[in-house]
């Protein structure tokens, strides 16, 4: 090929419009996307099922909206890259910035090599609001609570840019030798679990912006009190959207801003913001994944018990709000987010399971598996991460149940087997009378489990063990 081509390489930003990178790409006119599968360099933290077969499907959006015009790849980048380089008249490489320890390392590697060859390399930020070296307190360092960090860091700093429409007047070409087919990449599931999901989701750029449209028309109006309440439709489910890059957070910031300012518009907002948190505390503390950011609870008396771990995994812990939650998220790859902080807390304080456990089944199942978020949120839930919940904190999931699924729609839908209980005994069955269990066609211990542990017990035995460090300090 004699035209001078510039590479764009997708990587978390899935889309045509609002894509820096690609605009950037784009002013050279002849472009050659380009994706790269890169499973060698993560190390233990390589893309789970979930978030594998969405990217199977967003990947072939993607594609189609690139009318074919998509060269996909196995392997290592670097040497993917100079391969290219080889065989194309290549003369800029863009792509959009990802803030994994190991994509950091790699990025620069690649830039150093690509350079060193003659060839304009430039990356952009495509996935967050502002960049984590932008958002500092005045005398340099970084915020460890959220609120300073949202209201004087971020709000505090540059505004946003405006997103990007997308690139007009561009030859697009394609790798006809070495591109591989998409599902050479075998992302799909060998045994199709995953049927049962399809339904759920709208995958791709056009579904995230149908998913948008739809938040701000039934979610947003009752967002700020309603996203507590996983039975109603007033959560936004934009996550795994925007995980993957098919919609970018300035899309969606304005997109809201651009409606009216209310407490609705501003929570919603506000959870941004605790994205852009996340990615700050994975690029100043790389190892977040791993190690706990507060020290003393590298000394916490963690159980390990393979049959308790199993229970909550399968969502049979006999606790109906926890096995709700486990259910919808092995039956969606999704989990409401307040249940996400029942489910966590029920695992970490009452199983008294380690936090990795909990990080990495959610990273296998769950679509929107993000290293920062999910850190993050798991270290929170632990109380052992930045500004984390306090550890003394413990759900109890059979009142939260009865505060936040009243009417018992979301408990009754994922745990049918005991739909018949009446309200009353519905958060707790193990405190039904004989015959209101017979009368609901519930046998405990044989149509649904009696509870795997003893909510009370269980937290005052956490809280002990939580005192055993302060005893250390």
């Amino acid at each position: 090929m004699k035209e001078n081509i510039s590479i764009h390489w997708f990587r978390l930003d899935l889309r045509l419009s609002d894509n820096p990178a690609l605009t950037n790409s784009a002013k050279h006119r002849h472009v050659l996307p380009i994706y790269i599968f890169d499973d060698l360099n993560s190390s233990e933290f390589k893309m789970g099922r979930a978030s594998r077969w969405w990217l199977h499907h967003s990947l072939a959006s993607l594609e189609a909206s690139l009318e074919g015009n998509l060269s996909i790849y196995h392997g290592e980048p670097l040497d993917i890259l100079n391969d290219i380089v080889a065989r194309f008249n290549v003369k800029s490489v863009y792509w959009n910035r990802c803030y994994e320890p190991w994509r950091i390392v790699g990025d620069r590697r690649i830039k150093e090599n690509l350079k060193a060859k003659g060839i304009e390399v430039e990356s952009a930020n495509g996935s967050l609001l502002w960049e984590p070296w932008t958002v500092k307190k005045q005398d340099g360092s970084f915020y460890k609570v959220f609120t300073p960090f949202y209201r004087k860091g971020c709000l505090g700093a540059e505004v946003p840019r405006d997103p990007l429409d997308p690139p007009q007047n561009v030859q697009y070409h394609k790798d006809e030798e070495f591109s591989l087919n998409l599902d050479a990449l075998q992302l799909l599931p060998h045994i199709r679990w995953d049927k049962k999901m399809v339904q759920h989701w709208n995958i791709g750029e056009g579904g995230a912006r149908v998913r948008f449209q739809e938040f701000i028309n039934e979610g947003l109006p009752h967002y700020k009190d309603g996203r507590n309440v996983p039975a109603k439709p007033y959560v936004s489910r934009l996550s795994p959207h925007l995980h993957f890059g098919e919609i970018s957070p300035n899309q969606l910031w304005y997109g809201v801003k651009s409606i009216s300012a209310d407490q609705n518009i501003e929570h919603f907002c506000s959870e941004l913001g605790w994205r852009e948190f996340s990615y700050s505390q994975l690029y100043y503390n790389p190892k977040l994944p791993r190690e706990n950011l507060q020290s003393r609870f590298n000394a916490f008396p963690w159980f390990d018990n393979e049959s308790l771990l199993r229970a909550w995994q399968k969502g049979r812990t006999g606790i109906p709000m926890v096995d709700a939650g486990m259910r919808e998220l092995w039956q969606t790859g999704y989990m409401h987010n307040r249940v996400r902080m029942i489910v966590g807390s029920f695992l970490v304080k009452n199983l008294r399971l380690h936090w990795h456990y909990g990080a990495r089944w959610f990273w296998d199942t769950l679509v929107d598996a993000d290293l920062a978020n999910n850190s993050a949120g798991w270290q929170w839930i632990a109380g052992c991460g930045a500004d984390a919940s306090p550890f003394f904190r413990i759900f109890n999931p059979a009142t939260q149940g009865q505060k936040f699924d009243p009417d018992g729609r979301y408990i009754r839908r994922f745990v049918p087997e005991i739909a018949m209980l009446p309200d009353k005994y519905l958060f707790s069955p193990w405190k039904a009378e004989g015959y209101v269990l017979e009368n609901a066609n519930v046998q405990l211990d044989i149509t649904y489990p009696s509870p795997i542990i003893d909510l009370k017990q269980s937290r005052e035995a956490a809280l002990a063990a939580f005192q055993s460090l302060k005893k250390r300090v």
